[in-house]
């Protein structure tokens, strides 16, 4: 059995793709920024439900990833 995308939108930059997987309800999200990848399975209930707060981890991820290493390392000097 393929997995098959369900859904597929940008986050700014980034790329999420979600699909089924192999279980039942439960699916993987894919998100790249053509730099950066990151992949995880949630179940349906935490995708239909808490999207919102995937987002913003997601985006919160990718903007830190992104982010200089000096301008971390003088904000705990």
């Amino acid at each position: 059995m393929k997995n098959s995308v369900i859904e597929h939108y940008k986050l700014g930059s980034v790329q999420v793709t979600v699909s089924t997987t192999e279980r039942p309800n439960k699916y993987i999200v894919h998100c790249s920024d053509g730099e950066f990848t990151s992949k995880f399975t949630v179940n349906e209930y935490e995708f239909k439900h808490y999207r919102r707060l995937m987002n913003q981890r997601i985006t919160e991820a990718f903007n830190q990833a992104n982010s200089p290493q000096s301008e971390s390392e003088s904000n705990n000097a």
